[in-house]
């Protein structure tokens, strides 16, 4: 099936395997992509069959399959592998002591999930999270972030991104333009930002300059030097301005619209996203109701989501 056809909109689904309804719905509304989590992995068997199930929808092997394996707490396949120790910091606190050691261990590291991730049918990781940590960092953040040091995390950031591309998976860079000040857990409540842009500059936001990343996902996070009342995910402000000072010149997905730091109606949340330049909307938590509502909202790909598209297909040939 034609990329052409598809609607701008990434959605879960709820189990291990795809419910007759969720099947008419990828059939009629054809998301451009769909995001794996924990409940959806029992075994590389039960995964390889769900996937290949989505997959044929399209009649397309490099439909887009995302996961969110960072390692730590953020592992959706703690059935198939244990990655609980393989935190962000982990691998920041080993670049700092052991550069040699790190190499070689985040090398076999990624290679493994990589595999996995070819062995099941997904395609695309949600890592590297380039969010700088700090003391008073909310942990949400917290681990998942590779270090206090803008230079570690912007070191880490770009290996990863090239390890991941050499295995063939497309990598998402989160959460733009930084996480890392919020005292908040965006999941819950809208952290704002105060510090002021030169600072920033220097310091969250460079972080996201010059990746080859060919996604970005952005953080439900106020930034009041760039936007005093709406978060990045509904800034039109803001996204321009990592389109034009950031320099990402690739898509751009929200990050979960079900979250509950976004202010507004479910529908209202979804139309602001596009509205301010989100080329994709995510939504996660495979509630049908609301899925609908955002497949009634989501536009058509457009001529910059196929030609982006069409690049990350290059990477998988």
């Amino acid at each position: 099936m034609k990329i052409k056809l598809r609607k701008s909109f990434i959605c879960g689904i709820k189990g291990e395997i795809l419910s007759k309804k969720e099947f008419q719905f990828i059939k009629k509304h054809k998301p451009w992509g769909i995001i794996l989590f924990h409940r959806n992995i029992k075994n590389i068997d039960q995964a390889k069959k769900l996937t290949y199930s989505i997959k044929k929808i399209f009649n397309d092997h490099h439909y887009p399959i995302l996961i969110d394996e960072e390692g730590g707490r953020v592992s959706r396949l703690k059935k198939i592998v244990d990655n609980s120790i393989f935190t962000g910091t982990f691998f920041g606190n080993l670049f700092k002591k052991d550069m040699q050691k790190f190499n070689l261990y985040y090398k076999v590291y990624i290679d493994q999930i990589s595999y996995v991730l070819n062995l099941i049918g997904a395609n695309i990781n949600t890592v590297p999270v380039l969010d700088l940590r700090r003391n008073f960092s909310h942990k949400i953040i917290g681990d998942r972030s590779y270090s206090y040091n803008k230079n570690i995390v912007n070191e880490i950031g770009k290996i990863n991104i090239n390890l991941f591309h050499q295995n063939r998976i497309g990598t998402v860079i989160k959460h733009i333009p930084g996480h890392g000040l919020a005292k908040k857990d965006s999941h819950l409540n809208l952290p704002y930002i105060n510090n002021k842009l030169k600072f920033l500059e220097r310091n969250d936001f460079c972080l996201f300059k010059n990746k080859k990343s060919l996604f970005a996902m952005t953080a439900h996070v106020v930034f009041k030097s760039l936007d005093k009342n709406d978060c990045i995910t509904h800034s039109k402000t803001a996204i321009k301005y990592i389109r034009n000072n950031i320099g990402f010149r690739n898509l751009i997905i929200s990050d979960d619209i079900s979250m509950k730091a976004l202010k507004y109606s479910f529908n209202e949340n979804i139309k602001k996203a596009y509205d301010a330049g989100c080329n994709l909307v995510l939504h996660c938590n495979g509630n049908f109701h609301e899925m609908n509502k955002l497949a009634a909202i989501a536009p058509k790909v457009n001529h910059f989501i196929i030609k982006k598209t069409s690049e990350f297909y290059k990477l998988l040939s």
